[in-house]
Order: structure tokens, then sequence, then C-alpha cells
């Protein structure tokens, strides 16, 4: 009997001491904290962010919360991990240092001091950087050239970003001389400007998403020698529309067969003319080196050319679809008189450096760069050099005048109007 109640008696504490056991494992469960995992957001190539919010401390302080992150499917915080302070509730956190086109896998966790407990694993891919084409390069003409590219894939993001980077150096970044031609996905073009001629340079397009900026492969190119006249003079250009421009006035005082243009400078035999002539304002040389040279109509129009190779003065039509690139209609561009708002503004030079005060709307966003040298009259007298800018064009309006464009310091427009043939007025030229 003696020996029974022993053996009862270690078997009664035995299983005590089991249930014991199973009541604190079944505790020590059931005191991990309880969490929840956000929804992943703000992805880009190398973050996130993601979070959580703890629906119970296990009945102890929660004493670290963040997230955990990987590439494999059950992240722990062992791995990666942020700390994004104590206690419950909710809290954001900030994953960094990923890597570009990766998928990862994240979970929240929070600790207390009878363990960790985890949200459900979320998963997410980082973005990759957008892949393109650099386009060929083509309307290399002295300082200028044109380029572009087409974006294959924008990696995942929209493309915030886009243009070309040209250098010396063989692989230009966006570090360097860049366009910016917009946003998104696509093709595009790109005028570059701003180079020294004979140059060899390196292009590249680049685009932009939130992962970091892709590169297409670089292309060479070298820039022509500067528009030249045959005395040597050159000019800047501009690309404006579909059309070249000259971006400063012409000063030639040769035709391009090397003939000479006449230079008068008396106001009876100005006034008498019906052949080529041209003259600086105030007969002072020095005018022509920033206003450049004011011509009769008769120079204009002869066959020897006026214009550098390969560019003519505009006619009538030529000056209309620069006006209607700017913004003018075609009712507009057909009328004598004030025409359109702002298409001169965007013409004008800047500033009052060269304009008259109050050089009213210019902007020069066409970078036509147009300056006021002023203009002779028919019987030989010098006016509005500060003031005005008379441009020919080619084209007569009939035996005795011919048409012109006009710009004022005092209004935006353009007025298109007609003089007589023996007016001395600017010329730009445009490129064929």
């Amino acid at each position: 009997m003696r020996k029974l109640l022993i053996f009862l008696t270690i078997f009664t504490i035995a299983i005590f001491m089991f249930l014991s056991c199973e009541k604190n494992s079944t505790e020590s469960s059931a005191n991990v904290p309880e969490v929840v995992t956000a929804e992943v957001s703000a992805i880009t190539g190398t973050s996130a962010q993601c979070g959580g919010t703890i629906t119970s401390d296990g009945e102890a302080a929660v004493t670290s919360r963040g997230v955990c992150w990987s590439t494999g499917q059950t992240p722990t915080i062992s791995d990666n991990k942020t700390d994004d302070g104590t206690g419950e509730g909710s809290f954001t956190s900030n994953i960094t240092g990923l890597t570009a086109e990766t998928t990862y896998y994240v979970r929240a966790y929070a600790t207390n001091s009878s363990g960790t407990g985890y949200g459900s694993a979320m998963s997410f891919a980082t973005f990759g950087i957008p892949e393109l084409i650099t386009a060929d390069i083509s309307e290399i003409i002295g300082t200028t050239a044109q380029c572009g590219g087409t974006i294959t894939s924008d990696g995942g993001t929209t493309v915030t970003a886009r243009g070309v980077c040209w250098s010396t150096g063989q692989n230009p970044t966006v570090e360097d001389d860049t366009t910016n031609d917009g946003t998104g996905a696509g093709s595009f073009t790109s005028y570059i400007t701003g180079l020294t001629v004979s140059t060899t340079y390196y292009v590249r397009a680049y685009a932009t998403n939130s992962a970091g900026t892709g590169y297409g492969s670089a292309m060479s190119f070298t820039t022509e020698e500067a528009l030249t006249d045959i005395d040597g003079n050159t000019y800047q250009t501009v690309k404006i529309g579909n059309q070249w421009w000259m971006a400063e006035n012409l000063k030639v005082t040769h035709y391009r067969n090397g003939h000479a243009i006449p230079n008068v400078t008396g106001d009876t035999e100005w006034s008498n003319l019906t052949t080529g002539a041209y003259c600086n304002y105030d007969n002072d040389d020095n005018n022509a080196d920033t206003y450049g040279s004011l011509y009769n109509w008769y120079a204009v129009n002869d066959r020897r050319n006026i214009a550098p190779y390969g560019w003519h003065v505009p006619r009538d039509a030529d000056w209309k679809t620069l006006e209607m690139y700017l913004g003018m209609s075609q009712s507009e561009a057909d009328d004598t008189g004030y025409r359109g708002t702002d298409e001169g503004g965007k013409m004008k030079e800047t500033g009052t450096t060269h304009w008259d005060s109050p050089n009213t709307g210019a902007t020069n966003e066409s970078g036509f760069s147009a300056l006021p040298g002023g203009y002779l009259t028919n019987n030989g007298n010098y006016i509005s050099m500060g003031r005005r800018a008379k441009f020919w064009s080619s084209t007569d309006y009939n035996s005795y005048t011919a048409w012109y464009r006009y710009l004022n310091c005092h209004h935006s427009e353009v007025d298109r109007g007609y003089d007589a043939k023996q007016y001395g007025l600017s010329v730009r030229c445009v490129r064929y």
C-alpha cells in the first residue's frame, strides 16, 4: 500500500508539472505582440514605404517595432529592418538601400519581453531606370544640331524628365549640358545650341524616373564652321519651328560673287538709287558691329545675292511661316498693320541694353534676338535706332515698294507693311 501511495504521489506531481509547462508555454505564445503589415507604397528603384499597426501589445510594453525585409519570402529581424520607435498604434517605415528591378518581401514586426510578433508578408518589386535609344544627329549648322531619342521602357514608373546631354567627353551625363524635352514615354526631338564651331561632341539621350536616369548610346558629331559671309563675318543661328534663321543682322559688304555692294552715304545720291547699296546707321561703321548694316531693296533683290551660300533673304511667305509658328493666325498674317498679340515680343532681345525702355513684351523665347537697328528713309534720313527694327522681305508689293516686318519698343506685335525700295532696312537671312 505504501508503495502505491508513493507511486500515486509521484504521478500526481509529474502531471502537475506537465500541465504547468503547457500553461506557461501557451501564455508565452499569447504574450507576443500582434501586428498588421501596411500596404507598400512610394516605390522607387532603391526605396519604398511600408509600416504597420500593432493591434495587441501582448500585455507587455512594445520595446521596438518596424518592418523587416529580404528577397526571401519570410523576412525576420535578422534580415534588413527599420527601427520605428516603441509602443502601440500605427507607424510608418522608410525602406532604403534597395536594388532596382528586384522583388522583395516585407512584414511588420513588434517586440516585447515575450518575443517578436510579425504581420503578414507583402511582396513588391522596385522600379528600373528607363531604357531608351538615341536618335540620329541631323541639322548640324554652325553652333547648333538636332538629336533626340525614343524611350522604349519607362522602368515601370513615370518618366519625369527627358532630353539629350552632350559634352566633348565620350560619355556625357545630365551633369553636362542638357536639353529638357518634356516627360513621359515615346519619342522626342532635341535642339542642341551653344556649340563651338569645328568641334567634335558626344551626345546621348537620357530619361529620368524615380529609380534614376537611363541613357541611350553615345553618338558623335562634329560641328560645321560658323555661318560665314563672303567678307568673313560670322553669325549665330537659331532654329524656330522648321526654319533656320540668322540670329544677328547681316553686315556683308560684298555680293556672294565677290562684287562690292556700293556704300552710299550721301542723302541725295541714296534717294535716287535704283541699284543695290548699303550704309551704316549715321554713317558710323561701329554701328554695324552690333546692329548690322542697312540695305536698300535693290541690294536684297540683286541676283548676285547678299545672303551667305545656302541662305536667302526671307520672302514674305517665310516671315508668315515664322509668325504663325509663334502663334499668329493665318488671317492675321495676311493683314497689313499690327497683328496678333505677342509674336513680336517673342522675337525681340530682352532688356534695355539695345532696346529703348519699356521694350514692351520682350521675351525672346524664339531666340530670334531682334535688335533695333533703325532705318534710313528714301530721302536719306536715319531714324529710330534703339526704338525700331525693320527687316526687308524679298517680295515686292509693286514696282515702287516691297514688304517688310517691323518691331517697336512700345508694343509686342509684328507690323507687316511696305516701304519704298530706296529705304535702308536691316536684313535677316533664312536657310533653304
